[in-house]
């Protein structure tokens, strides 16, 4: 259980659904972890939970806002001196409705927090980790970044877009050392799906008839993808795109 072992790794929407757990299996792996989230009361109850695994720090942040970005990054360093890990993970499910229905300020934020959230934190944890010479980025994208699905159109967008910035990201910082990844999970059994199946007044058992492994996928499940790819044992992948989607990709 050391395969993080001295590495510090930040993790955004840290302190629910996907990103706690992911927390708790680097903190296990023996890494140091910083946990940035939106809500402060989460981020407490989660730093009580985990911080019997290793270090943990947490840093209050709207990923969409410049400065909250930088200063996470800046939390990071002070702290722990480094950042060999970043899961850039924080996200919005948005409304559910056709395209013709949806609200430019509803597609606003969805874009605000998966994109340019995105986008943000690339721009502050690579140059950090180009001047190290080392680091891996993991982006979580969806099955909606690489397929189409009706009614939640800014997300598909959102998450489409967040392809193209690894892709682009990995590119430009390959020759320097640092590895550049996104995940694509199938639906989740979180929070966020929740939302999606009111909104699409679906029950869950109807979407899990559509995977072929035919259930929904557990944070634990996506946890173990990160692990790898945050690992050294994925030293020469990069600029790639995971899924793990229980087969709906097939």
């Amino acid at each position: 259980m050391d395969r993080l072992s001295g590495k510090v790794a930040i993790i955004t929407g840290g302190a629910g659904g996907i990103g706690k757990v992911t927390a708790e299996r680097f903190l296990k792996e023996g890494a140091n972890v910083v946990i940035v989230d939106l809500f402060e009361e989460s981020l407490a109850k989660t730093k009580e939970e985990l911080s019997s695994f290793g270090d943990v720090l947490t840093v209050q942040a709207d990923v969409s806002n410049e400065s909250d970005v930088e200063n996470y990054v800046n939390k990071a360093i002070e702290h722990f001196g480094k950042i060999d890990v970043f899961f850039n993970n924080a996200g919005i499910e948005g409304k559910v409705a056709p395209i013709m229905e949806q609200k430019v300020e509803d597609f606003d934020k969805v874009l605000s927090v998966n994109v340019r959230g995105v986008f943000l934190g690339l721009k502050y944890v690579l140059a950090i980790m180009t001047k190290q010479g080392y680091g891996s980025v993991i982006n979580t994208s969806s099955v909606a970044g690489l397929d189409g699905s009706p009614g939640v159109s800014p997300y598909i967008a959102s998450k489409h877009a967040v392809v193209g910035l690894t892709k682009a990201a990995a590119i430009e910082v390959a020759s320097t050392g640092v590895r550049v990844n996104s995940i694509h999970p199938s639906p989740v059994n979180t929070r966020m799906m929740r939302s999606l199946e009111e909104g699409l007044g679906t029950e869950q058992e109807v979407i899990a008839k559509r995977i072929p492994l035919g259930r929904y996928g557990e944070s634990s499940d996506i946890a173990n993808l990160v692990v790898f790819l945050a690992s050294d044992e994925s030293s020469f992948i990069t600029g790639a795109q995971y899924r793990v989607d229980g087969g709906m990709g097939a």
